[in-house]
């Protein structure tokens, strides 16, 4: 597994909580790549979320936009690609490793496509616990200007794009992107190659959405089809298949544990982890910090 691109731009983003703003952050190292996915789709990755990209003569359609600093890197990148316009930006989720160019790129003319509750939660100042620290909300212009509840649609560039919300796993906003001709899901940070999963139970999510957006994914595509997580190298079948498998059963341990009485002390003394660890251990959400995410939300079921 590689880690190191994911961690960075994990680390970058913890680094933006912490501050009244992204933008003081040193982005002049940063360089995007270019990774072709299919015919007409492509990842970039840089600092933050993976970025989607859907080009042909119908211009380009991306997904998520990183850092507001390395906005002109991303359109060069585009560009290289091809020449035609960004006509649509589609967030994942709020986060703004995900949505920090919004404002450029919405200035620039482009439309942004979100879940209702990503425009909600961009709009107003954010708590996020795990780190203790406030994000305040994003300037008008930087928010969603169309939104949806279940589903959303874009017939371009030969493709069936399909964004869908999935039920609250990493967010409560989160929207998964199949590029059904191609062959590809952009999966948001509902799965992600740095490590254990990041899930935000401030913003709404749940170890059980986390699972069962994998789930959904895995029953509605095939062998062949490539996985564009939220951070981290691309991905086949075989992948996301043991994370999900590793997810449930780090779950139904824990779960089993809670409705037992157990502490918090007493479940991470039990290693539901031990497993998993040295594949999955070495990324930001260290293991016991991973127990004790799935302890506090199981504990309120």
């Amino acid at each position: 597994m590689t880690t190191r691109g994911a961690t960075s731009g994990l680390l970058l983003l913890l680094a933006g909580l912490a501050q009244p703003a992204p933008a003081q952050q040193n982005f002049d190292t940063v360089q995007i790549r270019t990774v072709k996915v299919a015919d007409g789709v492509y990842m970039l990755m840089g600092s933050g979320g993976n970025i989607g990209v859907s080009a042909g003569p119908n211009g380009v359609v991306i997904i998520d936009d990183q850092f507001a600093p390395l906005t002109p890197k991303i359109k060069a990148a585009v560009a290289a690609i091809n020449s035609g316009p960004i006509r649509f930006l589609l967030n994942t989720h709020w986060h703004w490793d995900h949505t920090g160019g919004n404002e450029n790129m919405a200035k620039d003319g482009v439309v942004i496509v979100a879940h209702e509750n990503v425009r909600h939660r961009l709009s107003v100042e954010q708590f996020v616990a795990a780190f203790d620290r406030k994000v305040p909300p994003s300037p008008e212009v930087a928010l969603p200007i169309v939104t949806f509840t279940d589903a959303v649609s874009f017939y371009l560039n030969g493709d069936s794009i399909n964004a869908f919300h999935v039920a609250p796993a990493h967010t409560d906003g989160d929207v998964i992107i199949w590029f059904r001709h191609a062959n590809v899901v952009h999966m948001g940070d509902t799965y992600v190659r740095y490590g254990y999963p990041f899930i935000d139970l401030s913003s709404g999510g749940s170890v059980d959405g986390m699972v069962a957006a994998a789930d959904k994914v895995l029953a509605l595509t095939d062998p062949s089809t490539r996985f564009i997580p939220g951070h981290g190298e691309l991905s086949g079948r075989a992948e996301l298949q043991a994370y999900r498998d590793m997810l449930a059963t780090i779950r139904d341990r824990v779960r089993k544990l809670v409705r037992q009485g157990k502490t918090l002390e007493q479940v991470k003394a039990a290693k539901p982890t031990e497993e998993y660890d040295a594949t999955w251990g070495g990324g930001f959400i260290k293991p016991d910090r991973f127990v004790e995410t799935l302890y506090t939300d199981l504990s309120k079921r």
